[in-house]
């Protein structure tokens, strides 16, 4: 048992060693498998849940098989991360995935991403599942500094951010694109200070 009634197990190997299997209160923070397909699919596949991913939506299974082999990418060099699928602790189903990717080790720094089904967002989940992978990178990753690149519209996840403990930093000017058009993102980041540290 972690810290916020965090548990973590071990699930299947790969390149990086076992899966980082989470688990919170109230979700399963669990590897994305070929079966996640359909689900995903509805997820990124929903231009208003996407419309600040900073991705156009995907199309079809294919597109959802490519952003699972994406996903698992992460665990290898030369994009170092983890993707976790958000599952309800009482069903599998994935109803979102958070991640930390583009790990510096050298740095001890990353980025975060995460998106939710829409019918579960307003409920703190996602707030529970970061909470997670944050505390996860500090202890395994040594992580000092986690960065996130968000919208200036997308007010929720500001929010989020925020009470995470997050601090924006500045605004990258035509910073993303897609949609047909370049859009300004804020960079905010959040510092880890270990209890005791000055």
């Amino acid at each position: 048992m972690h810290a916020d009634g965090l548990m973590m197990s071990h699930a299947t190997a790969g390149p990086a060693g076992p899966f980082p299997t989470l688990h919170t209160p109230r979700l399963h923070l669990r590897e994305i498998t070929p079966a996640d397909a359909p689900a995903l699919l509805a997820l990124h596949g929903n231009a208003e849940a996407m419309r600040w991913f900073g991705s156009d939506p995907i199309n079809d299974l294919a597109g959802a098989h490519r952003l699972i082999e994406m996903f698992a990418g992460y665990r290898t060099l030369p994009h170092p991360g983890t993707r976790w699928g958000l599952c309800l602790r009482e069903d599998d189903r994935l109803i979102g995935t958070c991640g930390l990717f583009g790990w510096n080790a050298g740095w001890r720094q990353c980025t975060i991403g995460y998106e939710l089904l829409p019918r579960h967002q307003g409920a703190g989940l996602m707030h529970e599942a970061l909470q997670a992978a944050i505390g996860w990178g500090h202890e395994h990753r040594q992580l000092h500094r986690i960065e996130a690149i968000v919208h200036p519209d997308n007010q929720p996840s500001i929010t989020l951010l925020r009470r995470l403990g997050f601090e924006q930093e500045g605004r990258l000017r035509d910073g993303a694109r897609w949609g047909g058009r370049f859009h300004d993102m804020l960079l905010f980041a959040h510092i880890h200070t270990p209890a005791g540290a000055a």
